[in-house]
Formats: structure tokens, C-alpha cells, sequence
């Protein structure tokens, strides 16, 4: 069972202070592209979506360029777009957030890098990760911790047939190593509705995924509101969004099943909530949905109210509980699996794209 724990904060009042400014901080400029915004309707709950396919930008790239994408738990945000940014500047941003780490670090803030302070900060590309060739170009930011060790090595010295091991020999050697200290992408896939709104001078990149300490997301973010006038905001997934994913993602096509299809739902009593996993061998959940799938293709809100009843219906039988009276809080499928707090992990690279649309979605939402 995938562990899905919010990582605990530094118990520091200004880093405490930090993550509500990171998390609800608008700038004027912000405020005014918001006026823009409401000038536009929100988006309806499609009553259909299309089954995740593989994308043919995906395809053309090497699958190890963003493999390491996979099996990671990343926290969702929404983001709105980027004022200026531009992606021939990566070395100028690299330094400039490197500098920026740097100098929170020395005012004594929560900067979780260790003792040995010594990061170096890359930005890159992530080519393929895209819907169209109208979306923005996804980019990735990686926080490297950067530790050297410096030991003395032997020194054999020949002399008169005998051979002399001479330790300490005064050239030292040096051992570099890099650990990944945080890891964040911005991405856009299938984004038409935002990118419609915006004009040449921002960057829609919506959603925002990030895998490391939560203080370091909030220094980091704080970094990007100041740079591009822009800001971010907890992407949480609510039951009715997590059955469309047990629907979607049971609906996709598999060579082979790597996990057991499960749902968990919570029952809130005291003093501590109860929760109750149903955990159901995806070929006899691929079966179910074939059963109530009519549209080719598609999947229509019918179609996943139809499956989640019938799940509901076959507990009800052996154990008499209503799952319908609780709350769906996570679905894990081979695909993907989603927690309600906001957190993923993508296990299926052919459908990488597919769950990145869905999630795309829904932080278009937010932002609207």
C-alpha cells in the first residue's frame, strides 16, 4: 500500500509564516490578470472525457529521458501563468535561484539542504511531456546537494627488489557527490482553455509538481512568485474527481497489470477516523468496467457513476456497509494512484500524458 503521510514542517514560525505567503500570496498584477479571467465562464465537469492514450510527442522521445518521472509521490499545485519567463534564460534562473537558496539559508530559515551547505540548482527541459505542439514546453528544476570528501591515498615505492607501502602520500584525492536534494516540473498538457486567455507575455504552465521537503517547495516558490509575478496554490483532488480516475484509469488498456486495482474510503467517527481499502484484482475490475462501458473511446459520467454503484453494491453484499455514505480519499490502479490530499504517483509511462491532461484539468479549474 502506497504511504501517502504529509511530511511534517519545521516547527519555525517564520517558516510557517513563509508557506501561507507562498500559498495565498497575489500581486497587483496578478489581481489583474484574475479580472481577465472572470470575464470568462467557468468550465462545466465535462459529462465525458476521452480514455488516456499514449501521445505521439511522447513517443518520439527516449522513454529514460523521463523515467525518472515514475514511481515518485509528487504533491500537486496549480499555478497561474508566468509573466516574462523565457526558457533561453535557464543558466541566469539556475544561478539566480541558487543565490536566492543561498541567502535564506544564511538568514536561519527552514532551508532543509544539511549542514554542508553546498546546492547547485539546474533547470532543463522536459521534452515530449505535452499534449500538443500548442502547449508550453514542460521544464524541470532539480536541487543538487553538492559533498566532497578529500582522502589521502598509498603510495608504492620499489626499492632493492623490496616493494615499500608508504601510506598518507601527501596528493590527496577528491570524491564528488551529488544527491537530489528537490525535484519540481511545470507542465501544460492539452491547456487550450487557459492559453486562450492569456496574452504573449505569460507562460501558461498550470500545473506544478513537486517532490521534496515541503519548506524547500515553499523557499523555492516564493522565488518564482518574486521572479514571474505569479503564484501557487495546494491542488487537492475531491471523491467526485478520484471516481473519474478509478473509472478512467481501469478503462485503459494494459500488456500487463503491475498493481491491485484499490479504493480507500474514510469514515469519520472519534476519536480517530476509520478507513476501509477494497482492494479488487484489476482483470476483474477491467471486466466490471467493460460491463457498464457502452462509449468507444470515451467515458461518460453515466458510465463512472454506473461503475462506482456497482463496486458500492458488491461491498454492500459481503459486508454490509454503505461505502456510499463515506468518503473516497484514494485510487490506486497499475496507471497511477491519487490521494485526495494531493498527492500522485504515475506508474504507467504509456499513460503519462493521459494522467497529466486529466490533472492539467483540474488546475485550469482552480485557477478559473
Amino acid at each position: 500500500m502506497d504511504s501517502y503521510d504529509t511530511p511534517e514542517l519545521t516547527p519555525r514560525q517564520d517558516a510557517s509564516s513563509r508557506l501561507k505567503d507562498f500559498f495565498i500570496g497575489a500581486t497587483p498584477l496578478q489581481k489583474r490578470l484574475e479580472s481577465v479571467r472572470k470575464q470568462t465562464s467557468f468550465i462545466p465537469t465535462p459529462p465525458r472525457r476521452k480514455i488516456p492514450q499514449g501521445s505521439q510527442l511522447q513517443e518520439d522521445v527516449d522513454p529514460q529521458k523521463f523515467a525518472f518521472l515514475l514511481h515518485k509521490q509528487w504533491t500537486l499545485y496549480s499555478l497561474t501563468p508566468l509573466y516574462k519567463f523565457s526558457y533561453t534564460n535557464f543558466k541566469e534562473y539556475s544561478k539566480l535561484l541558487n543565490a536566492f537558496i543561498a541567502a535564506e539559508k544564511q538568514k536561519g530559515l527552514a532551508v532543509e539542504v544539511g549542514d554542508d551547505f553546498n546546492i547547485k540548482v539546474i533547470f532543463s527541459t522536459l521534452m515530449g511531456v505535452k499534449g500538443t505542439q500548442r502547449d508550453p514546453e514542460a521544464f524541470l528544476v532539480q536541487v543538487y546537494r553538492e559533498s566532497r570528501t578529500c582522502f589521502l591515498g598509498e603510495k608504492n615505492v620499489h626499492c632493492f627488489g623490496l616493494e615499500i607501502i608508504l601510506s598518507k602520500s601527501q596528493l590527496p584525492s577528491e570524491h564528488k557527490e551529488e544527491k537530489v536534494l528537490w525535484t519540481g516540473w511545470f507542465c501544460c498538457v492539452f491547456g487550450d482553455s487557459l492559453l486562450e486567455t492569456v496574452s504573449e507575455d505569460f507562460t501558461c504552465l498550470p500545473l506544478f509538481l513537486a517532490n521534496g521537503a515541503e519548506t524547500n517547495t515553499a523557499i523555492i516558490g516564493t522565488w518564482f512568485q518574486k521572479t514571474f509575478d505569479c503564484y501557487f496554490r495546494p491542488l487537492a483532488i475531491n471523491a467526485f474527481n478520484l471516481s473519474w480516475m478509478a473509472a478512467m484509469w481501469t478503462a485503459c488498456k494494459m500488456d500487463h497489470y503491475m498493481a491491485t486495482t484499490e479504493l480507500l474510503w474514510s469514515v469519520p467517527c472519534r476519536p480517530h477516523s476509520l478507513d476501509i481499502s477494497y482492494a479488487i484484482h484489476p482483470e476483474d475490475a477491467k471486466a466490471l468496467w467493460d460491463s457498464v462501458h457502452k462509449t468507444p473511446g470515451e467515458v461518460t459520467q453515466e458510465e463512472v457513476d454506473l461503475f462506482m454503484d456497482c463496486l458500492y453494491s458488491h461491498f454492500h453484499r459481503h459486508f454490509k456497509i454503505h461505502l456510499s455514505a463515506t468518503r473516497l480519499v484514494r485510487v490506486s490502479t497499475s496507471v497511477a494512484s491519487a490521494h485526495t490530499d494531493g498527492k500522485i504517483k504515475i506508474l504507467c509511462p504509456k499513460y503519462l500524458i493521459g494522467v497529466l491532461a486529466y490533472l492539467t484539468e483540474l488546475a485550469v479549474f482552480q485557477i478559473e
